[in-house]
């Protein structure tokens, strides 16, 4: 009787301490790139705490899988700035970066002292599988939500072919997505009641929950824009000002900074999207790292929780620690870590706190009611496919792509298949779909199994 009156009514609001204990945990958990987390965020978020309903938490990875950045660390900005305002949207998104940025530190440190990662690879075999298995739950949960209509899953799957077969940028999938799923509305009635319709069911679906539907949006003016906008450029370009006085602006710090600058408005899907382009510039233009060496910090970045585009820390700890002016290089590296991280997120929560209040005042625009179903479809067949593309991954040892016209897909090395990485995914699906262990849990279970297996 207790339990069911709690289902029909919000959970507690959650104090700025209880909403940081959980962003710190999330931070720390936050394997398996964009897929794993927004999955874990979900988990954590929509069916663990109620913190937020299933529909304001597609509607805020909307807007974040629009941005240049990492959609996943935006979308925990996004939701704590919900929750306590800026100050809550700072933590949130800083504890979501904070761990991965100290691992990447010193795996850095290490590697450019001693240039060794082979034996990160037996630590993590294990917690990819479980990660994998992690990623297909959010999948199953985000498609029984969203897919309500024929027209979403159409656009679902028009997604996810756009993306695991020709390879398109998902930021141009979800705005054509959106842009359909509008004109839809407007050219037929019936298709926009229906997105309308389906939109009411999902939000009737909801669970009561802290931030729903009756949750007030957030306020937006003219003076509130020109505030966060100056105050964000500002912190933006401060390490300019301040590293220019100390050092001069002809050194490698301006340059890492300048160049990670563009980098953080031009990063439209995340690390892998502009891999190839840091790779060449760092490599041919400013010889910061040797050929190769851009693969082995994504591997770093991919052993490590947070967003993959922390791989850019990596990028700028080896060039300055090529580069010490002086003084010792590991001090030097830091220092470089540290600036090409300032400047990768600080855009992240310019985006957000600019954006969101906008955002939030659109979703009870009729108008774009149907843009909105669409673009949640399109997500789901955006998460299907970065599922599928960490699945690869982690259950081939060798995966290559396949390229004839204009279709572009990754393509496995069928003789490469891991049949223990495929028992240890098993053996987290059992934990979750059947023992309904939590994520810790089967993280823990997963990782000691996947040690003892390399170990043996």
């Amino acid at each position: 009787m207790n339990e069911a009156v709690q289902i029909q009514s919000p959970p507690p609001y959650p104090t700025f301490a209880e909403a940081a204990k959980v962003w710190a945990k999330i931070g720390l958990l936050s394997f398996g790139g964009p897929a794993g987390q927004i999955a874990l965020m979900h988990r954590e978020l929509v069916e663990e705490r109620r913190w937020i309903s299933e529909s304001r938490f597609l509607h805020a990875l909307n807007f974040c899988m629009l941005l240049p950045g990492p959609e996943a660390q935006q979308l925990a900005t996004y939701i704590g700035w919900l929750l306590h305002g800026t100050r809550g949207g700072i933590v949130a998104g800083l504890l979501f970066i904070l761990p991965g940025f100290f691992v990447i530190l010193g795996l850095s440190s290490a590697y450019a002292l001693f240039q060794q990662t082979d034996w990160l690879t037996g630590l993590f075999f294990g917690l990819k599988a479980a990660v994998l298995a992690i990623v297909i739950e959010a999948v199953i949960r985000v498609g029984r939500r969203a897919l309500k209509t024929r027209f979403a899953l159409v656009v679902a799957a028009l997604a996810f072919a756009a993306l695991f077969f020709f390879d398109l940028p998902f930021p141009l999938v979800v705005l054509a997505a959106g842009i359909a799923g509008y004109v839809a509305t407007r050219l037929q009635p019936a298709t926009g009641e229906k997105a309308l319709a389906a939109a009411a069911k999902q939000a009737l679906a909801d669970r009561p929950s802290v931030i729903d539907s009756s949750f007030p949006d957030g306020a937006s003016s003219w003076s509130r824009t020109f505030q966060v906008l100056a105050t964000w450029l500002v912190l933006w370009i401060a390490p300019f000002v301040i590293l220019g006085a100390v050092f001069g602006c002809a050194t490698v710090y301006t340059t890492i900074g300048l160049f990670f600058s563009k980098m953080a408005v031009a990063t439209f899907g995340g690390a892998y999207a502009v891999l190839a382009y840091v790779a060449q510039q760092a490599v041919e233009t400013y010889h910061w790292l040797k050929p190769g060496e851009m693969l082995d910090g994504l591997a770093l970045a991919e052993t490590t929780p947070g967003p993959l585009v922390l791989v850019l820390s990596f990028v700028g700890f080896m060039a300055a620690f090529r580069a010490p002016l002086g003084f010792d290089p590991l001090v030097s590296g830091l220092l470089g870590a540290t600036l090409a991280t300032w400047v990768t997120f600080v855009p992240c929560f310019l985006w957000i706190f600019l954006g969101a209040p906008y955002v939030e005042a659109l979703r009870n625009n009729r108008a774009l009611a149907g843009a909105l179903a669409a673009i949640s479809a399109a997500v789901t067949g955006v998460i299907l496919n970065l599922a599928v593309w960490f699945g690869l991954h982690v259950l081939f040892a060798s995966v290559d792509r396949f390229a004839a016209g204009p279709v572009s897909m990754p393509l496995p090395v069928w003789q490469t298949f891991q049949l223990p990485s495929f028992c240890l995914t098993l053996l987290a699906a059992v934990l979750l779909f059947f023992f309904k262990r939590g994520v810790v849990v089967t993280l823990a279970i997963c990782a000691v199994a996947g040690w003892l297996i390399r170990g043996f």
